[in-house]
């Protein structure tokens, strides 16, 4: 597969009264062109900040891309210009943001809306800009798209709002589509259309995804890889069998034994992970999971993992991969069919369990 995007080495702070704020810690991952990369974690992990940064996004002051490179068709979208990455955003890069109400403008019909990125981008006359967000609209599954093009926002329901702005980010058959939590505000009904939509949409216009999400269910539904984030880093790459099946991180079993499932049952206790997440003014010194984790290893709390290779596309950021490490068997309620971890129970000092 072909790479559409590779970041590399990504670090965004943000300054504050109170000190620098590493939102993001040396995020790598790669877009490849056609597919669907879910990014997942929760609250305060740095997804939306490393999916606004791709877009250039972030306020100056007082958020800054520190270092890294974001490398999109072999272009570098950190050291191009303002004026350059207008000519992106929109065009080649768009995103749909969590709240559709906020996205757009109440004082503009949604025809204007939709129209808008087709003159400013693809250089189009007035009618054929209004013919072609008919046509938009339709491709959304709006119905009456001509009677509606011309009625406020607040005119319609929230799923038809989220349809709206699906619509503006397609407008001009974007390369990468990012979808920032697009389902959120929304009834798990609407949800399941959305999803729908986006999935026959991807197909029609050949984009490529970058979805954004904590809930887990979706994943399943919508991605090929999935990347796995937690204290402003990717702790686990891999496709989404390697991730629901095989999965190698602490902190991905947690996500997984919080999800319920079909075969949940009353009696059975969902397990929530314990603690809260890292001060990211200050982040720990070796492992960001570590203090959360019923698995932690003393070389945790001293120093950073390194990224280790499970197979061509999985890589997990943990001391638990380590050839000296101890085997933990992933608990019983992430999924009946892993694989087991190897043994190895001679291990020096520094692999002994925290707990």
């Amino acid at each position: 597969m072909k790479k559409l995007l590779d970041v590399q080495n990504l670090h965004v702070s943000f300054d504050t009264h109170a000190g620098e704020v590493k939102a993001v810690r040396g995020v790598n991952f790669h877009l490849d062109k056609g597919e669907t990369l879910a990014i997942v974690g929760e609250s305060g992990s740095g997804k939306s900040v490393t999916t606004k940064a791709l877009m250039r996004l972030i306020p100056n002051p007082p958020g800054r891309i520190k270092e890294g490179k974001m490398l999109f068709e072999g272009r570098d979208l950190v050291k191009i210009s303002e004026k350059e990455m207008e000519k992106l955003r929109g065009k080649d890069i768009s995103m749909i943001f969590q709240d559709p109400m906020t996205s757009l403008n109440p004082t503009m019909t949604v025809g204007k809306q939709v129209m808008e990125p087709l003159i400013k981008h693809q250089k189009m006359n007035k009618e054929a800009a209004r013919k072609r967000a008919v046509e938009l609209l339709a491709l959304v599954g709006l119905p009456n798209p001509e009677a509606r093009i011309k009625q406020y926002p607040h005119q319609f329901s929230g799923g038809q709002r989220q349809r709206v702005v699906i619509a503006i980010a397609l407008a001009c058959n974007p390369k990468i589509l990012i979808a920032d939590e697009p389902t959120t505000a929304l009834d798990v009904t609407i949800q399941a259309q959305i999803l729908e939509l986006m999935k026959e949409l991807q197909k029609k216009i050949e984009t490529s995804i970058i979805f954004i999400t904590h809930d887990l269910g979706v994943v399943a539904n919508v991605a090929d890889r999935v990347a796995v984030m937690y204290g402003g880093q990717i702790v686990e790459t891999g496709t989404v069998d390697e991730i629901f099946y095989d999965p190698r991180h602490p902190y991905t079993w947690g996500l997984l034994s919080s999800m319920p499932s079909l075969d949940t049952d009353e009696e059975t206790e969902l397990q929530a992970i314990p603690g809260t997440p890292p001060d990211l003014l200050n982040p720990p010194k070796g492992d960001a999971f570590a203090l959360r984790s019923n698995y932690a290893l003393k070389i945790d709390l001293e120093q950073e993992p390194p990224v280790y290779q499970v197979s061509p596309t999985h890589f997990v950021k943990s001391w638990l991969l380590h050839p000296d490490a101890p085997a933990f068997e992933p608990p019983v309620n992430v999924q009946q069919n892993l694989r087991p971890m190897p043994n190895n129970f001679d291990k020096p000092a520094l692999f002994e369990e925290v707990r």
